[in-house]
């Protein structure tokens, strides 16, 4: 049992990172420390003064858990980790997790290349970005490869140099073969020059000279020509209006603003690269209300710039960030060199802090609607499950439905919702392996028993192992199971339950004679639910999702001609004779409800067949 008082005077004065556990062992909170023994012992005394969130945090805190770094630095670094990782619900989160892709041009290389590029390695390349928008780098890729022929092949040149034909770019005028020797060393590196200017965003030249090819094959009366080089003259035209220039330094920054309403958050990042905007981009938070602008845009700072590569010289932001002399150290270890943080106060730098604002606010105004609705139709529903039913605190919840062709080859499947959006990595099938014949109840019972023995298995070896991080979904335990059916289904869930020891709430999903959803059935009553309601409309969408997963394998598994007929597995019954029964029977629903005597009269059945198949039934 773990003793918080006793725990607390354990804490080492040392920096570090420590980790805050409800009673289902997850984390709730991940903070920072100079000293954690003074910083964890403030959560428990009473005499201080905590915000809302936070005394709602500490009455939900089962343990704590803390790593000792050497320096407040990497305390947040660490911090920054297992924030993505885990994702505490008491963090200030960011609802987006978005990679932006770069421009690579591969300066090392005698030949160089342009690439399309997630990440931003060190690698001797040089990077142009990141870019907002994946298709906007590959259509300037292509015009790159257009304007100045540039290779994309692997090839190790020069070493490769005329050992293959030239490629399919060459002969539609996109690469200059270098590969053949079609071009000298130094004439190609010329148009690399020129392109690493076009993408630094000097425009002009390439402008000029399109210009003036366009006009002296339209005076040759090569009019062909003269299109595509006006059709590459807009081209650029459009790539040049996108990068608009917000400042004389030619400098890369980041420009940070936010809005906020309540508890939504939107804040909006301006990205300049050698002065020119190349992008902006909007990311949404929840905020607790007692949290300012210096909180906020901290928790973000730390979010975004632990996920992205790329990390500007300077950062303008529209507040003071905490811990701003830390900060700034981590950006500047990640960078490579000193990155700068600064609070614009007048002048043009100010005027763009207030326009990344008016944008945020923008964002936030148009979007307010769709938030609210997304909400209502999952946290909001999953609320009214719980009012509905008399619960409180469910985040994860699990379905499970049963798919067959008359008994045979029996599939399961499990799906997974949690704050009422469905988490698909954690769906699982299941291929019945116990339960032979058309028996539902018997089939679910099976799924249960090993979905749940799994999951304890998995924790009981993880807590031999001294392991933190779950081995897998079923180690996760549901707030709430969901059975698709009424009363039998759930007896069958609640005897799973009985067998394992485990308490959880256990409600079924009921249809009506029409195959449509009516309601709930929990704590051996049905519960009618409103039609119109989101919570409706949720456990509509879990039933028809666990439905939907079961038959997607079932499919597959016919796919694979895995599925026969059930009559396959009756004793005596070889394909002869299955073939007469389903010509007599039709069906396997007919075979089911005849006789004795009416199956032995089908040609090639004798009286011991007949009843073979008659128990296998009843």
């Amino acid at each position: 049992m773990f003793n918080i008082e006793e725990e607390l005077k354990k804490l080492p004065s040392q920096p570090g990172v420590y980790l805050m556990h409800n009673a289902k062992d997850e984390i709730i909170y991940v903070g920072k420390a100079v000293n954690l023994k003074n910083r964890v012992r403030q959560y428990f005394q009473s005499s201080r003064n905590k915000t809302a969130k936070i005394e709602r945090m500490v009455s939900h805190i089962a343990r704590f858990e803390y790593i000792v770094t050497d320096s407040e630095l990497e305390a947040l670094v660490l911090e920054c980790n297992l924030i993505k990782e885990h994702r505490p619900r008491y963090n200030t989160m960011l609802k987006d997790d978005k990679t932006y892709p770069y421009i690579k041009v591969t300066v090392q290389e005698e030949f160089p290349r342009v690439l399309f590029s997630r990440d931003m390695k060190k690698d001797k390349s040089r990077y142009f970005g990141p870019y907002t928008s994946a298709g906007a780098v590959k259509d300037t890729i292509e015009l790159i490869h257009k304007l100045y022929r540039i290779r994309t092949c692997r090839r190790s040149l020069p070493k490769d140099i005329g050992k293959e034909r030239p490629c399919l770019n060459y002969h539609i005028h996109q690469c200059s073969a270098p590969c053949q020797g079609y071009i000298s060393k130094e004439e190609y590196g010329e148009n690399v020059n020129e392109a690493l200017d076009f993408l630094g965003g000097k425009y002009d030249l390439i402008l000029n000279r399109l210009q003036e090819k366009m006009m002296a094959a339209s005076d040759a009366m090569d009019f062909e020509k003269a299109i595509e080089y006006r059709d590459l003259l807009e081209s650029v035209k459009k790539v040049a209006q996108k990068q608009k220039i917000t400042a004389s330094e030619e400098e890369d920054r980041d420009i940070i603003a936010m809005s906020r309403d309540m508890e939504d958050v939107v804040v909006q990042v301006f990205f300049v690269r050698e002065g020119k905007l190349i992008g902006r981009e909007h990311f949404h938070l929840r905020a607790e209300l007692e949290e300012d602008k210096s909180q906020i845009l901290t928790s973000f700072v730390k979010q975004f710039y632990a996920g992205t590569p790329f990390v500007p010289r300077e950062l303008w932001t529209q507040a003071p960030l905490n811990d701003e002399e830390v900060i700034g150290q981590w950006l500047s270890a990640k960078k490579g060199q000193k990155v700068r943080l600064t609070v614009p106060k007048k002048g043009d730098k100010e005027r763009l802090i207030e326009l990344a604002e008016r944008n945020a606010t923008l964002v936030l105004t148009q979007d307010r609607e769709r938030i609210k609705r997304d909400e209502m139709r999952t946290t909001g529903a999953v609320k009214e499950l719980e009012e509905l039913l008399g619960l409180s605190g469910i985040s994860r919840m699990e379905a499970f439905d049963i798919s067959n062709i008359s008994g045979f080859d029996s599939v399961g499947s499990m799906v997974v919702y949690e704050q009422g959006r469905p988490k698909r990595n954690d769906y699982r099938k299941f291929r019945i392996k116990w339960v032979k014949g058309p028996d539902d109840y018997a089939s679910m019972k099976e799924v249960l028993l090993r979905r749940f023995s799994h999951g304890m298995e998995e924790a009981k070896l993880m807590k031999e192992k001294g392991v933190d991080k779950e081995l897998g979904s079923f180690t996760r335990f549901p707030d709430l199971i969901m059975m698709d059916g009424g009363r039998g289904q759930v007896n069958i869930a609640l005897e799973v339950l009985k067998e394992l020891d485990l308490h959880i709430p256990v409600c079924g999903m009921v249809k009506d004679d029409n195959h449509r959803t009516r309601g709930l059935y929990y704590q051996n009553k049905e519960i009618p639910i409103d039609r119109r309601s989101e919570g409706f409309k949720l456990i509509t969408r879990i039933q028809d999702e666990a439905h939907r997963f079961a038959i997607e394998y079932h499919r597959s598994l016919r796919s694979k001609g895995q599925v026969r007929s059930v009559l396959d597995d009756i004793e005596g019954i070889g394909d002869t004779r299955r073939k007469a029964l389903l010509k007599r029977f039709k069906s396997v629903e007919g075979i089911r409800e005849a006789q004795v005597e009416e199956l032995q009269s089908v040609p090639g059945m004798n009286r011991k067949a007949a009843e073979s198949v008659y128990e296998f039934f009843h």
